[in-house]
């Protein structure tokens, strides 16, 4: 989690929250569900979403998830693989039965090189930067 600390505390940081101001308006009216058992890395995400105008909702484990995924709407699900109750994989197995694949799903995972890269739209490997973040979530929320 030393990476999350290191980008909070960077000048670059402070140089991609006056960016992400003026990009607020385009991403409004987006709804994305973050999932991830490390509280710090989902306040970080939950975050720096939200200053870049996105809607988040956020879950403390796969199970909770997949329940808050199942009642709501979302455009996008980013998701850590390894996590109690029920990992990322039957996150994105729930997601893509449900949506019938619309609803696009970002793995993130310490160790990348493991996963099936046929379960996610995209994998990214822990530490990510803030831009890789911003990156992929705007790439699948610009298709809908």
């Amino acid at each position: 989690l030393f990476f999350i600390v290191f980008y909070v505390d960077s000048p670059i940081c402070a140089s991609h929250f006056d960016n992400i101001i003026t990009l607020n308006y385009f991403h409004a009216m987006h709804s994305i569900l973050a999932i991830d058992d490390e509280a710090v890395l989902l306040n970080f995400i939950q975050g720096i979403l939200e200053h870049s105008g996105f809607s988040v909702v956020t879950a403390k484990d796969g199970l909770e998830g997949i329940k808050i995924f199942d009642k709501g709407k979302f455009d996008l699900v980013i998701t850590d693989v390894i996590m109690p109750n029920a990992d990322g994989c039957a996150v994105a197995a729930f997601v893509r039965e449900k949506t019938g694949g619309s609803v696009p799903v970002i793995g993130i995972s310490g160790t990348p090189w493991m996963l099936d890269e046929k379960i996610f739209d995209a994998v990214l490997a822990k530490p990510f930067s803030i831009d890789c973040l911003l990156s992929r979530v705007r790439s699948f929320c610009s298709r809908k």
